[in-house]
């Protein structure tokens, strides 16, 4: 019984014509390498070869030597998928998975990054970025130096949130929480709240810097007063005398509700939760909805078109949708 034929290889057809692997590998690939010119009688001799012997080049060595893969990596910094992030990443995920569908391209989500320091990390002996056309990235606070080496070393990628440079221009698709942030603080002012507060970090990662500049815009503009407090202090929000708390996370928009159920201040929650909290009132906030599934959708849009070597607009801040809510009430003297 005989077994199965064994497949032809590049290397047979080099053996067959006298040739090296690499000029069969140009010859196939219908290409030549820098300065390395073939002659046509070699090209020739290489594809009669190929054409007697049945050759069948294999289409993923193809595509791997031709860098269009059409893999798309996806590199979360922390985890994903449902536990204690409320959900938070799954439209995100939505939107990518939808956009490559439409672009006929896999997604691979690179899972091995080793965490150092409690965080993860893409550079690590054995990481698979490269079986990827290029990565997208996913993640509150992203790692400086590995933008600065992704920007530097010229690897496709893009990240979903704003990031400020590294070394570069880093591409991102983003929210406007600036500008949405700025526009709830006008409303707050219009219903008559001069002293306003803004609970949270109000810096670190972008995306809270962005929050706390716009709300430091807003009360600018509008002349009021504000204060900064800590997340960690809602006692602090009765006695600073603010009428209306924006607060950074919407879990501690939450919690101060149940807090200060009985005072008159207002609150105001700025996007979706990112870590699970349980809401037995149900209580709709006023606030802004970040659009996550087009941010998703788009963070590939842009990814393909630096692949592809097309023209794109590299950073874009998406707008934010304005939620009226129950939580903002009107206040006159």
């Amino acid at each position: 019984m005989t077994g199965t034929p064994r497949r032809l290889t590049q290397r047979d057809i080099a053996r067959m014509t006298g040739v090296s692997q690499a000029t069969v590998s140009l010859v196939l690939n219908g290409r030549s390498d820098g300065d390395v010119r073939i002659a046509p009688d070699t090209r020739e001799r290489v594809l009669q070869a190929i054409r007697d012997s049945g050759y069948v080049a294999d289409p993923i060595a193809r595509r791997l030597a031709a860098r269009d893969n059409r893999i798309i990596g996806v590199f979360t910094y922390e985890p994903v998928f449902p536990a204690g992030n409320s959900d938070f990443y799954h439209p995100f995920l939505v939107g990518i998975e939808e956009q490559a569908e439409a672009l006929g391209s896999d997604l691979l989500l690179l899972t091995s990054a080793p965490v150092v320091d409690g965080r993860r990390r893409i550079f690590h002996e054995g990481n698979r970025l490269r079986l990827a056309d290029g990565c997208i990235l996913l993640g509150r606070s992203l790692d400086r130096d590995e933008l600065a080496r992704l920007v530097a070393d010229g690897f496709p990628f893009v990240s979903v949130g704003r990031r400020d440079d590294a070394g570069g221009p880093v591409p991102y698709v983003g929210a406007d929480y600036a500008g949405a942030t700025e526009a709830l603080v006008r409303r707050a002012v219009g219903l008559g709240h001069t002293r306003l507060a803004y609970m949270g970090q109000g810096e670190g990662p972008e995306s809270h810097a962005d929050r706390k500049a716009g709300f430091d815009r807003g009360v600018a503009a509008a002349g009021v007063d504000s204060v900064h407090l800590p997340a960690d202090d809602l006692g602090a929000v009765l006695s600073s005398g603010a009428t209306v708390v924006f607060a950074e996370e919407h879990s501690d928009g939450v919690a101060l509700a149940g807090e200060i159920r009985a005072s008159d201040v207002s609150i105001i929650t700025l996007g979706q939760p990112t870590r699970h909290v349980t809401d037995p009132t149900g209580t709709q906030f006023t606030g802004f909805a970040i659009p996550r599934r087009e941010m998703g959708a788009q963070a590939l849009e842009v990814l393909t078109a630096l692949i592809d070597g097309t023209k794109t607009r590299r950073q874009r801040l998406l707008p934010c949708e304005l939620i009226p809510g129950t939580t903002l009430e009107e206040r006159w003297k």
